[in-house]
């Protein structure tokens, strides 16, 4: 072959290269392909640099329109902390636990909150226990206290195995774990035992332990009777229990999907139980590397679903602390199947605080998040 037929094959090589990373790039949420081509190092650098610089305008022109920079996503919290509980985590740190007390008092028989302030509560003593401790020692058979040294011991069992897979977790760190969960689940029975007979949500503490020890699938059933006997509809018991029939523990994505149907059909609407089938479906992708989210979202079953869930989230309270989960995980799936208007909507409620799925799934939850808001905000919005 001739030198200039050589060097010509060689340009449409790069060409057909460059023009594939630029088809890449319009893909949504493609990235774009860069091939290495010896001798245009200079070239490719460049090149680099007006992304950059194209990158910053253009998350410059999302932040202009009122949303947050992606330095400022608060990845720790799905939606801002109310000034109560921070007054009370202050009043914790100083050792008052008649505060705390009250504040779990306060939830009522509102299962759901109940739930949440035991886990605010458990949090804030598995980081410091000595206003626990004052509990104890001031009465140590109240029932709520048993229920949040229950829940403490749960959380920090959690927190001594740490994140990743079991495969990926020293074997000496899985026996503490499951040392610490043996010991979480004596603190829940009893916590059981002395509990308002109407109340699940010592039950709903037993739901982690379950999926930490791997209980059978019976015993885990036999739980969830006691869960749904109390309070059939609380949504954080659903999820958790979803958890546990995903693939990643014990269960399959069939067994998973087949739970979440049947919650979501059980809810009326405004109770938000459909949320459960997108997750179902989120967690399916997130575990089958052959799935392509591009692809996979768009089948009629999952817009099915996501149609539903807009219907339930309309007719919901406007002011429902559990919705923020809800337009989290629906922003995600509206920008996949391509309804960027409705997701820009879903992401004008959550922008600012991301410490949720499936943002909080991702190595990087800011990148994973304003990748998604900031395309559907230009499309909508810049063009």
């Amino acid at each position: 072959m001739t030198l200039p037929i050589l060097l010509g094959v060689l340009l449409l090589g790069v060409l057909l290269l460059a023009g594939a990373g630029a088809a890449l790039y319009a893909r949504r949420g493609a990235r774009p392909v860069r091939a290495a081509v010896t001798g245009v190092g200079v070239a490719v650098e460049a090149e680099e640099v007006d992304e950059a610089a194209l990158k910053s305008r253009r998350a410059a022109e999302v932040v202009a329109l009122g949303f947050v920079p992606e330095a400022e996503l608060d990845t720790a919290h799905p939606a801002p902390v109310p000034a109560e509980r921070t007054a009370v985590l202050a009043a914790l740190a100083d050792g008052d636990w008649e505060v705390g007390a009250a504040y779990l008092k306060a939830a009522g028989r509102d299962w759901e909150e109940r739930w949440l302030r035991v886990r605010v509560l458990a949090g804030a003593a598995a980081g410091d226990d000595g206003w626990l401790r004052a509990w104890r020692e001031a009465k140590p058979s109240h029932p709520a206290l048993a229920l949040v040294a229950a829940d403490t011991a749960v959380v920090v069992a959690w927190n001594a195995r740490g994140d990743g897979a079991a495969g990926d977790i020293a074997e000496e760190r899985l026996r503490t774990f499951h040392d610490l969960l043996e010991e979480a689940k004596t603190a829940a029975r009893e916590a059981q035992r002395v509990a308002d007979p109407a109340d699940p949500v010592p039950y709903m503490v037993e739901q982690s332990i379950g999926i930490g020890l791997g209980y059978p699938h019976e015993d885990y059933e036999e739980l969830w009777a006691r869960i749904t006997a109390r309070g059939p509809k609380v949504l954080t018991a659903h999820t958790h229990a979803l958890q546990y029939w995903c693939l990643k523990w014990h269960g399959s994505h069939e067994l998973a999907l087949s739970f979440a149907r049947e919650s979501a059909a059980a809810g009326e609407p405004g109770e938000l139980l459909t949320l459960l089938p997108l997750l179902a479906y989120f967690e399916q992708d997130a575990h089958d590397p052959e799935l392509t989210a591009e692809v996979f979202y768009k089948a009629p079953e999952i817009r099915e679903a996501v149609d539903a869930a807009l219907a339930d989230l309309a007719a919901a309270d406007p002011d429902d602390p559990r919705a923020v989960r809800m337009r989290h995980m629906l922003a995600y799936l509206l920008f996949w199947q391509d309804r960027d208007a409705a997701a820009v909507e879903q992401f004008r409620h959550v922008d600012g605080h991301i410490g949720a799925p499936p943002w909080s799934y991702a190595a990087s939850p800011r990148s994973r998040y304003v990748y998604a808001r900031d395309w559907a905000v230009r499309v909508t919005a810049l063009g």
